[in-house]
Parts: structure tokens; C-alpha cells; sequence
């Protein structure tokens, strides 16, 4: 990633690539898990056990299939999960430790995937209904104020998840933020129907916008180097789900690799950066 040297605006605002027009953003679209919510934190816990599980079937793991399954998640991080199943299909193959008769299809897998990580989701939604958490408890801090504030200059916002569309609108309502996006894609029934690629593709075609008038939010490498890729404006977010603000060093390494212009660990200081991405 090319660098004219990292600037530092307040106190966690890393502009690490400077070099793109600034004051032309009509159009922001948002990675959803771990960008904005956090209701899905955790979910590479989840994913890497049932990865080794299914690949290893009754045999121990040796340390180059976890080694193989944790590369792989981290890099994947941002694409749709049948992808993710896709990939799995793939390992069970090669390492051959399972019977060919108990090897799911990608669709098998994300089944059992799904139904593993709806269970924390819907106990943290089920807090939030019995009054024990707040909406804003599974929000990265600041997120409601950034999407306020990019709608009061006028910025049409989109977002776009790796999960599934009926599930993402649904965590969406949840969190009280689905009434500030002109439109939310996620997961459909084929890949080639919804991807991040195809969605800024058509924002781009659609509204005839240049690259820097279209400005990306998210914690993933997939959606960091597509923004890139298209001339976009890319802000990485390296969040600490867990605590749902400050730093995530895996993912300020993986952000960077990928291409972000500029780094934040969350939203709290969103009014410095949204002075900074609109000054001319």
C-alpha cells in the first residue's frame, strides 16, 4: 500500500494514505457486523471449531489445519458466508479425514454454522427486549452519530453484509438504524445475486459517481480492497467488538495490507472525521 506518510487527527483517527479529493462524498456505504453491530461478535469463534469439527470428523487436529482454517478466516472476513462454506467443502476434500457420505454440501454447512451463531444473537436480542441491554450496547460507540451526521450533509447511506438479507434487515430494525439507510443488501441465494462488488458497482453505474463521491466504511479486508479497486474512498474500521470501541491490531494489520486510506477503532470522534473527509 503506497504511503505519503500516516497522519493523526485527534487522538485515534489515522489518515494513512492521504492522497484522495476530499468535500465530494455523496454516497456512503457500510459493512454491517463489526462495522456498525455487534450482535454478531464472536462469530469467528464460532466458525473456527465448526471448521476443524467438520474437516476432522472423529480425528484430532493437527496444527496445520487450525493454522489453514484461522489464516483463512481472518482473510476472508467481509464475504458471504456460503463463500466461507464453499471453502470448507474444499478442506473436508483435501485432508480426506471424513467419509465421503457425511460430507455436506456449502449449504449443509452453513446451516449448522447458522444455527450455532443465532444462538448468542438471539440471547443478546433477548437482553435487549427484557430491558437488561440497550440498543446501543451492540453498536460500535458512535455509530448513530456518524450516520446522523452524514445524512445532515446530505449523504445517501447504504449497507451491505456478508449475512443473510432477511437477517440483517431484521438485526438492522433491531438496533434502531435501519431508517437511516436509502437501501440494506445482504446474503441471497446465490452468490452472484448480492456481493459488495456488485453492489458498489451498480451504486457507482446507477448515480454515474466518481470514485471519491462514494465513500466505504468496514472492518473487512474483502470490502477495503473493492473500494480501492473502484477509486472509492476506504475507511478501515479495526474495532474491538468485544468491548465495542477502541483498537483490534489484527485488524488494523489486515486494513492496512488491504488498502484504507484512513484508520478509526470506532466512531467517537466521527464529527473530526467527518470535518476531515468533507474539507476541500
Amino acid at each position: 500500500m503506497a504511503q505519503t506518510g500516516i497522519q493523526r487527527l485527534g487522538q485515534n483517527i489515522l489518515i494513512l494514505d492521504p492522497g484522495f479529493p476530499r468535500g465530494r462524498i455523496h454516497f456512503a456505504l457500510f459493512d454491517f457486523d463489526g462495522t456498525l453491530s455487534l450482535l454478531r461478535e464472536g462469530w469467528q469463534r464460532i466458525m473456527e471449531p465448526l471448521m476443524i469439527e467438520m474437516i476432522c470428523g472423529d480425528n484430532p487436529p493437527t496444527e496445520e489445519i487450525r493454522r489453514r482454517v484461522r489464516e483463512y478466516i481472518e482473510e476472508s472476513t467481509g464475504v458471504q458466508t456460503i463463500l466461507q462454506m464453499e471453502k470448507l467443502v474444499q478442506f473436508v476434500r483435501e485432508y480426506g479425514l471424513v467419509p465421503q457420505d457425511r460430507i455436506l454440501d456449502p449449504w449443509g454447512y452453513k446451516q449448522i454454522y447458522n444455527a450455532r451463531l443465532l444462538r448468542p444473537v438471539t440471547e443478546r436480542l433477548d437482553m435487549i427486549h427484557r430491558g437488561e441491554k440497550k440498543r446501543e450496547d451492540f453498536l460500535l460507540r458512535g455509530s448513530v452519530e456518524l450516520l446522523r451526521a452524514l445524512r445532515a450533509r446530505g449523504v445517501t447511506l447504504y449497507a451491505a453484509s456478508g449475512t443473510d438479507l432477511a437477517d440483517v434487515l431484521r438485526e438492522a430494525q433491531e438496533l434502531g438504524i435501519a431508517e437511516y439507510f436509502h437501501g440494506i443488501y445482504g446474503a441471497l441465494r446465490t452468490y452472484e445475486e448480492s456481493n459488495k462488488e456488485k453492489v458498489m458497482r451498480r451504486l457507482i453505474e446507477e448515480h454515474r459517481l466518481s470514485g471519491p463521491e462514494l465513500a466505504v466504511f468496514g472492518d473487512g479486508p474483502v470490502e477495503i480492497s473493492l473500494a480501492r479497486q473502484f477509486g472509492a474512498i476506504a475507511i478501515g474500521v479495526a474495532s474491538d467488538e468485544m468491548r465495542g470501541y477502541g483498537w483490534n491490531r489484527a485488524k488494523v494489520r489486515r486494513l492496512r495490507k488491504a488498502g484504507a486510506h484512513i484508520l478509526v477503532p470506532d466512531f467517537r470522534e466521527q464529527a473530526t472525521l467527518i470535518d476531515y473527509l468533507f474539507s476541500e
